[in-house]
């Protein structure tokens, strides 16, 4: 409880109100108010997150922090919240990362300030509402509003292509999401009226049903995540995002479809998920191979960047359908590093397009020469991308890998190709953009990282190298929930 209230309920709703306020705020001739109330707002909302953790008890798998309330009773839809050892995690990693775009975003979005604050902190509460939710109800209507605030940030604040990306990142999740809406109405039909996610968890269904039910969730959650063949939105969202919203789309959003495998398809499908497991690894290999050959041919640094967040994604699903729990417990340290890695190098290369309004690799070369601080954090992000161990990634990455070949040999020598790959495009990106010599005048004319800048990078800094140096106070929090998950998946819901 926080000052007498509910500490999950004051994560979601304390940074929405923030945002409300901030809205209020009006145009831009009150930008510095907006900023200000942006700034107070995330940071209190991460700040009210650390009672999870801190009052977190990691010898149960059990829901913690539990609020069950009446909603829509006719149907039987409850307001219910609860966290376990899989879904806090995320809710601290989305609120870190709302402080973090709102610094980003202090001078440089110079119009409209006070509706793009608002807009993050509006989502940051959204995404909470997501990885909390226990009523299907509730986690839908979560589910589908957290398009909304991104549509928005790309919409109005991104490239020249920002129609055309926006659309297709609206209707490929929208299309999916439908399809679940389906699922968990039959779901609510065989439970007796129940949207309450756990008692799905409890019900058997036949195997035919567990397919579709598979199948339906599939494409709800692939696209989130997003895996081969349905990820073509991500590389031209990112594009044409300004540089927050390609941050908390790498941070935070694509962590939401892992998620739902995770909440979901394996716990209320497990049959269906072990027959379908071949198709799952198989997908995610193609990703790590193929998306990573992909990420080598890219010119512009952002689209690079969202390629082999694809191609890491592939590494996190492998890791779940591969059912032990080195694999999940691998996967979902990745899925936590790959948010600070990748948002650390979003943000990178939104440092250097504030100065030189240009993302294409051949425009830059030398820039260690005008900017040896910056260099210094991007080559740390760059060795973390490249899975280097001490760094997060590597922690992941090895646990997964560790999980596959017990499984399967060759498992793991596809997914280990995500280390030659993933060091070749990024040290590549690395070396043409800061060493060499100084071809272009703009480049000429850049001034190193100021205070603020340096605050955000060191930040990050902090969590890939404390994540990768020491895992075990991530870790511990994760085991009982991911054991429980596994025992539960292995036990058959085939109805007798």
């Amino acid at each position: 409880m926080i000052f007498g209230l509910p500490v999950i309920s004051v994560a979601i709703w304390l940074p929405i109100l923030f945002g409300m306020l901030v809205l209020a705020t009006g145009d831009d001739k009150n930008a510095p108010m907006a900023r200000l109330l942006a700034l107070v707002g995330s940071v209190l909302g991460f700040v009210v997150t650390l009672p999870l953790y801190a009052g977190f008890n990691t010898s149960t798998s059990a829901m913690q922090f539990v609020e069950l309330h009446d909603w829509i009773n006719r149907f039987n839809i409850h307001y219910y919240l609860g966290v376990d050892g899989i879904s806090m995690l995320f809710i601290l990693l989305n609120s870190f990362f709302t402080v973090i775009v709102v610094i980003a975003g202090w001078r440089v979005i110079e119009k409209r300030v006070s509706q793009y604050m608002a807009a993050f902190l509006v989502m940051s509460g959204i995404v909470n509402g997501v990885f909390a939710a226990l009523d299907a109800v509730l986690f839908y209507v979560f589910w589908e509003a957290m398009l909304i605030p991104m549509f928005i940030i790309i919409g109005v604040w991104g490239g020249p292509n920002r129609i055309y990306a926006t659309m297709k990142f609206f209707l490929y999740t929208l299309l999916g999401s439908l399809l679940m809406l389906v699922a968990l109405i039959y779901l609510y039909n065989i439970t007796g009226g129940s949207f309450s996610i756990l008692d799905f968890h409890r019900v058997s269904i036949p195997m035919t049903a567990q397919m579709l039910i598979f199948i339906a969730f599939f494409f709800a959650f692939a696209v989130k995540v997003p895996m081969f063949p349905v990820h073509t939105w991500l590389p031209d969202a990112h594009v044409e995002a300004p540089t927050g919203g390609s941050v908390v789309l790498a941070a935070i959003m694509l962590k939401v479809g892992a998620y739902g495998f995770l909440r979901f398809s394996m716990p209320i499908t497990p049959d269906a998920s072990h027959k379908m497991a071949g198709i799952m690894i198989a997908l995610s290999l193609i990703a790590i191979v193929y998306i990573g050959l992909v990420a080598l041919m890219q010119s512009d640094m952002k689209k690079l960047v969202a390629y082999s967040s694809i191609s890491h994604m592939g590494f996190v699903t492998l890791g779940l359908f591969i059912f032990n729990a080195y694999g999940m417990e691998g996967a979902l340290m990745q899925m936590l590093s790959h948010g600070f890695v990748a948002g650390a190098l979003f943000l990178c290369i939104g440092v250097l397009y504030d100065r030189m309004h240009s993302r294409r690799i051949a425009d830059y070369g030398g820039v260690v020469n005008k900017m040896p601080v910056f260099a210094a954090f991007f080559m740390l992000f760059a060795m973390a991308n490249s899975g280097l161990p001490g760094t997060s990634a590597f922690v992941g990455e090895f646990m997964v890998l560790m999980g596959a070949i017990k499984v399967n040999f060759w498992y793991a020598f596809g997914a280990a190709t995500t280390l030659i790959f993933g060091a070749a495009y990024t040290l590549w990106l690395y070396k043409r953009v800061i060493f060499g010599k100084i071809a272009n005048p703009h480049v000429e004319e850049l001034t190193d990282v100021n205070a603020r800048e340096i605050l955000i990078l060191a930040m990050l800094t902090i969590f890939v190298l404390g994540m990768g140096l020491y895992p075990l106070p991530v870790g511990e929090i994760l085991h009982a929930s991911v054991n429980d998950l596994l025992v539960h998946v292995a036990q058959s819901k085939l109805p007798l």
